[in-house]
């Protein structure tokens, strides 16, 4: 199964969010090449929350290039062969941390953002990934900084779209 066929799946039975996840779906209908960064009308990127649910905190990273607080995440490459697996790696890299498992029942949540030109649209599949106790994060190339926050606190450092992966997180767990 492609990375293609594996993002329909995942979307088809991603529960709510009907409109949004429909504006997914006719993107990779008529995009074959939909989860590629090549793919200039959009493509399907996919991110996930580190969450520490034992301490009530998630890892954000400041962004190198946007410079927000945001969740791990990112563009699919050739070797991914699943979003989850995608999401996983993204966060695995960016957060420096090894072990993180994905919390089950597939994505959180779904968001769609602008990003600059030659790019018009980033169709983020978003999940949450838990952090092992013993978790230890590292800074990688595409962060200023990594900071473990409170449930309480990503409201005053993030943008409504991470609050809203978080609630997504919290109703989850």
């Amino acid at each position: 199964m492609s990375l293609h066929d594996d993002a329909v799946l995942v979307l088809k039975s991603h529960e709510g969010q009907d409109e949004l996840r429909q504006v997914y779906l006719d993107h990779l209908a008529e995009h074959p090449d939909g989860t590629w960064k090549s793919c200039h009308a959009g493509h399907i990127t996919a991110s996930a929350l580190v969450i520490d649910p034992e301490r009530g905190r998630v890892l954000l990273t400041l962004h190198r290039k946007l410079r927000m607080w945001l969740q791990m995440g990112g563009h699919c490459e050739p070797g991914d062969a699943t979003l989850a697996a995608a999401a996983l790696r993204e966060a695995t890299e960016e957060a420096g941390i090894r072990g993180l498992t994905l919390a089950p029942g597939g994505p959180a949540t779904l968001d769609r953002h602008a990003i600059p030109a030659p790019c018009h649209w980033h169709l983020d599949v978003q999940y949450v990934a838990l952090a092992p106790s013993d978790a230890v994060e590292a800074i990688s190339d595409e962060s200023l900084d990594l900071r473990w926050f409170s449930y309480d606190e990503v409201s005053e450092v993030a943008d409504a779209s991470v609050v809203r992966l978080v609630e997504a997180a919290r109703a989850r767990l």
